[in-house]
């Protein structure tokens, strides 16, 4: 499966590590922060993965993506006291690659529409 997810945490942080890091006379961490660190948890979890300006994509089996999100979310978690998660999955059972042979099929239709 490939799941598509962003994660943004809103309220004062709930991780009292992350309030010391802050800049001095600022009250809140930065979104991009956050994104970092739910980011470091995917690309520390050895799954295939993209990210772009607005999500984060990546493939495996249901219970090990899903565990990736789960932390993921969490560790944006320590930035706020709340998390939105927006999730897309393609769920297709016995298919594996298909995180860049998605893309390549659609590179293909491209070229043959052009062509």
């Amino acid at each position: 499966m490939i799941v598509a997810f962003s994660v943004q945490p809103t309220g004062e942080p709930s991780d009292p590590s992350i309030v010391r890091e802050l800049a001095p006379g600022s009250d809140s961490a930065s979104v991009h922060d956050a994104v970092a660190a739910a980011v470091r948890v995917v690309r520390d979890s050895g799954l295939p993965h993209r990210t772009s300006s607005m999500f984060t994509e990546i493939e495996g089996d249901w219970d090990a993506v899903m565990d990736v999100v789960r932390r993921a979310a969490a560790e944006a978690g320590r930035y706020g006291s709340r998390v939105s998660l927006v999730l897309k999955a393609d769920i297709r059972p016995g298919h594996e690659g298909e995180l860049d042979g998605k893309i390549r099929r659609l590179d293909a239709a491209l070229e043959a529409a052009d062509g």
